[in-house]
Protein backbone atom coordinates (compact mmCIF):
# COMPACT_ATOMS: atom_id res chain seq x y z
CA UNK A 1 0.00 0.00 0.00
CA UNK A 2 3.29 2.61 0.95
CA UNK A 3 4.62 1.74 -2.42
CA UNK A 4 1.46 2.85 -4.41
CA UNK A 5 0.61 5.64 -2.24
CA UNK A 6 4.46 7.05 -2.93
CA UNK A 7 3.57 6.06 -6.66
CA UNK A 8 0.73 8.21 -6.64
CA UNK A 9 2.38 10.90 -5.25
CA UNK A 10 5.17 10.69 -7.74
CA UNK A 11 2.83 11.05 -10.38
CA UNK A 12 0.45 14.18 -9.42
CA UNK A 13 3.72 15.61 -8.92
CA UNK A 14 4.73 14.76 -12.33
CA UNK A 15 1.89 16.27 -14.45
CA UNK A 16 1.80 18.78 -12.05
CA UNK A 17 5.33 20.18 -12.96
CA UNK A 18 4.31 19.80 -16.79
CA UNK A 19 0.83 22.05 -15.90
CA UNK A 20 2.59 24.60 -13.65
CA UNK A 21 4.98 24.72 -16.55
CA UNK A 22 2.89 25.39 -19.09
CA UNK A 23 0.46 27.34 -17.64
CA UNK A 24 2.35 29.31 -14.59
CA UNK A 25 0.43 28.70 -11.23
CA UNK A 26 -2.46 30.95 -11.56
CA UNK A 27 -3.44 29.33 -14.71
CA UNK A 28 -2.52 25.87 -13.96
CA UNK A 29 -6.17 23.79 -13.38
CA UNK A 30 -6.52 21.83 -10.41
CA UNK A 31 -8.89 19.96 -12.52
CA UNK A 32 -6.91 18.86 -15.18
CA UNK A 33 -3.66 17.34 -12.79
CA UNK A 34 -6.25 15.43 -10.96
CA UNK A 35 -7.38 14.02 -14.38
CA UNK A 36 -3.69 13.91 -16.04
CA UNK A 37 -2.73 12.17 -12.87
CA UNK A 38 -5.63 9.77 -13.16
CA UNK A 39 -6.74 9.95 -9.73
CA UNK A 40 -10.22 11.50 -8.06
CA UNK A 41 -10.71 14.47 -6.55
CA UNK A 42 -10.23 13.04 -3.06
CA UNK A 43 -8.00 11.05 -3.41
CA UNK A 44 -5.61 14.27 -4.40
CA UNK A 45 -6.79 15.88 -1.17
CA UNK A 46 -5.34 12.72 0.61
CA UNK A 47 -2.13 14.26 -0.67
CA UNK A 48 -1.93 17.86 -0.66
CA UNK A 49 -4.67 20.68 0.47
CA UNK A 50 -5.00 22.93 -2.31
CA UNK A 51 -3.07 23.80 -5.62
CA UNK A 52 -0.55 25.95 -3.49
CA UNK A 53 0.83 23.38 -1.85
CA UNK A 54 1.17 21.30 -4.48
CA UNK A 55 3.40 23.72 -6.08
CA UNK A 56 5.46 24.00 -2.76
CA UNK A 57 5.91 20.51 -2.69
CA UNK A 58 7.81 20.82 -6.32
CA UNK A 59 9.98 23.97 -5.98
CA UNK A 60 10.34 24.41 -2.07
CA UNK A 61 13.58 21.68 -2.07
CA UNK A 62 14.97 23.97 -4.47
CA UNK A 63 14.72 26.89 -2.83
CA UNK A 64 15.66 26.21 -0.18
CA UNK A 65 18.85 24.84 -1.80
CA UNK A 66 19.34 27.39 -3.76
CA UNK A 67 18.61 30.02 -0.72
CA UNK A 68 20.96 28.03 1.41
CA UNK A 69 24.05 27.85 -0.57
CA UNK A 70 23.57 32.09 -1.54
CA UNK A 71 23.16 32.98 2.22
CA UNK A 72 26.34 30.58 3.01
CA UNK A 73 28.74 32.50 0.38
CA UNK A 74 27.63 35.83 1.57
CA UNK A 75 27.99 35.25 5.11
CA UNK A 76 31.23 33.14 5.05
CA UNK A 77 32.65 35.72 2.93
CA UNK A 78 31.46 38.88 5.60
CA UNK A 79 33.29 36.32 8.06
CA UNK A 80 36.63 36.87 6.37
CA UNK A 81 38.92 38.99 7.97
CA UNK A 82 38.24 42.28 6.41
CA UNK A 83 41.68 42.71 5.36
CA UNK A 84 41.17 39.53 3.44
CA UNK A 85 37.68 40.11 1.70
CA UNK A 86 39.28 42.21 -1.30
CA UNK A 87 41.61 39.62 -2.63
CA UNK A 88 38.35 36.89 -1.92
CA UNK A 89 35.80 38.89 -3.40
CA UNK A 90 36.47 37.34 -7.44
CA UNK A 91 37.24 34.46 -6.78
CA UNK A 92 34.26 33.16 -4.38
CA UNK A 93 31.77 35.20 -6.25
CA UNK A 94 33.01 33.09 -9.24
CA UNK A 95 32.79 29.81 -7.08
CA UNK A 96 29.13 30.63 -6.26
CA UNK A 97 28.16 31.30 -9.27
CA UNK A 98 29.41 28.32 -11.16
CA UNK A 99 27.71 26.38 -8.37
CA UNK A 100 24.47 27.58 -9.20
CA UNK A 101 25.03 27.47 -13.17
CA UNK A 102 25.15 23.96 -12.36
CA UNK A 103 22.26 23.28 -10.21
CA UNK A 104 20.04 25.32 -12.23
CA UNK A 105 21.19 22.58 -15.13
CA UNK A 106 20.67 20.05 -13.35
CA UNK A 107 17.58 20.78 -12.02
CA UNK A 108 15.76 23.00 -14.74
CA UNK A 109 11.89 22.15 -14.61
CA UNK A 110 11.24 22.64 -10.87
CA UNK A 111 14.11 25.59 -11.13
CA UNK A 112 11.56 27.22 -13.61
CA UNK A 113 9.01 26.89 -12.03
CA UNK A 114 10.49 28.45 -8.61
CA UNK A 115 11.84 31.43 -10.78
CA UNK A 116 9.14 31.77 -13.89
CA UNK A 117 6.24 30.69 -12.97
CA UNK A 118 5.42 31.23 -9.52
CA UNK A 119 3.01 34.36 -9.40
CA UNK A 120 -0.05 34.03 -6.70
CA UNK A 121 2.29 32.17 -4.66
CA UNK A 122 4.68 32.64 -1.43
CA UNK A 123 7.46 32.21 -4.03
CA UNK A 124 7.06 35.11 -6.47
CA UNK A 125 9.45 37.28 -5.02
CA UNK A 126 12.18 34.87 -4.33
CA UNK A 127 14.77 36.63 -6.75
CA UNK A 128 13.30 40.12 -4.97
CA UNK A 129 14.53 38.70 -1.42
CA UNK A 130 18.05 37.52 -3.14
CA UNK A 131 18.46 41.01 -4.50
CA UNK A 132 17.60 42.43 -0.88
CA UNK A 133 20.07 40.27 0.46
CA UNK A 134 22.97 41.21 -1.96
CA UNK A 135 21.99 44.69 -1.69
CA UNK A 136 22.61 44.49 2.08
CA UNK A 137 26.06 42.70 1.72
CA UNK A 138 27.60 44.89 -1.20
CA UNK A 139 26.94 47.78 1.70
CA UNK A 140 28.39 46.15 4.09
CA UNK A 141 31.33 45.57 1.74
CA UNK A 142 31.94 48.98 0.68
CA UNK A 143 32.15 50.48 4.52
CA UNK A 144 34.65 47.52 4.83
CA UNK A 145 36.75 48.95 1.65
CA UNK A 146 36.43 52.55 2.91
CA UNK A 147 37.64 50.92 6.25
CA UNK A 148 40.78 49.77 4.24
CA UNK A 149 41.34 53.20 3.04
CA UNK A 150 39.89 52.64 -0.10
CA UNK A 151 38.52 56.00 -1.08
CA UNK A 152 34.60 54.55 -2.34
CA UNK A 153 32.33 57.23 -3.90
CA UNK A 154 28.73 57.05 -1.63
CA UNK A 155 26.44 54.50 -3.83
CA UNK A 156 22.84 54.48 -2.74
CA UNK A 157 20.92 51.53 -1.83
CA UNK A 158 18.94 52.22 -4.76
CA UNK A 159 21.50 51.99 -6.98
CA UNK A 160 22.97 48.55 -5.81
CA UNK A 161 19.52 47.66 -5.58
CA UNK A 162 18.56 48.00 -9.59
CA UNK A 163 22.56 46.78 -9.72
CA UNK A 164 21.63 43.56 -8.25
CA UNK A 165 18.59 43.19 -9.82
CA UNK A 166 19.98 43.43 -13.19
CA UNK A 167 22.41 40.84 -12.32
CA UNK A 168 20.32 38.38 -10.27
CA UNK A 169 17.72 38.58 -13.48
CA UNK A 170 20.63 38.25 -15.98
CA UNK A 171 21.72 35.22 -14.32
CA UNK A 172 18.63 33.29 -14.87
CA UNK A 173 18.41 33.89 -17.86
CA UNK A 174 20.09 30.66 -18.51
CA UNK A 175 16.62 29.18 -16.98
CA UNK A 176 13.93 31.66 -18.80
CA UNK A 177 16.38 29.84 -22.03
CA UNK A 178 17.04 26.91 -20.86
CA UNK A 179 20.55 27.05 -22.06
CA UNK A 180 23.02 24.31 -22.56
CA UNK A 181 25.47 23.93 -19.48
CA UNK A 182 28.50 24.71 -21.63
CA UNK A 183 26.78 27.79 -23.18
CA UNK A 184 25.51 29.30 -19.63
CA UNK A 185 28.97 28.56 -17.88
CA UNK A 186 30.73 30.59 -20.81
CA UNK A 187 28.18 33.78 -20.88
CA UNK A 188 28.12 34.31 -17.32
CA UNK A 189 31.69 34.35 -17.13
CA UNK A 190 31.89 37.02 -19.85
CA UNK A 191 28.45 38.65 -17.93
CA UNK A 192 30.57 38.78 -14.24
CA UNK A 193 33.15 40.75 -16.18
CA UNK A 194 31.19 43.16 -17.49
CA UNK A 195 29.48 43.42 -14.27
CA UNK A 196 32.64 43.70 -12.38
CA UNK A 197 34.36 46.06 -14.92
CA UNK A 198 31.20 48.84 -14.10
CA UNK A 199 31.60 48.34 -10.27
CA UNK A 200 34.81 48.80 -10.81
CA UNK A 201 34.37 52.29 -12.93
CA UNK A 202 31.52 53.36 -10.12
CA UNK A 203 34.48 52.40 -7.55
CA UNK A 204 36.48 55.04 -9.26
CA UNK A 205 38.64 52.20 -10.51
Amino acid sequence: MEEKSTATLEKIQEVALTEFLDKGFLGASLRQIVKNAGVTTGAFYGYFPNKEALFAAIVEPHAAILMEKFMEAQTSFAKLPEKEQPSHMGEDSRTYVDWMVDYVCQHREPVKLLLCRAEGTAYENFVHSMVEVEVEYTLRYLEVLRRLGQNIPELSRSLCHIIASGMFNGLFEIVVHDMPREQALRDVEQFRSFYTGGWLKLMGG
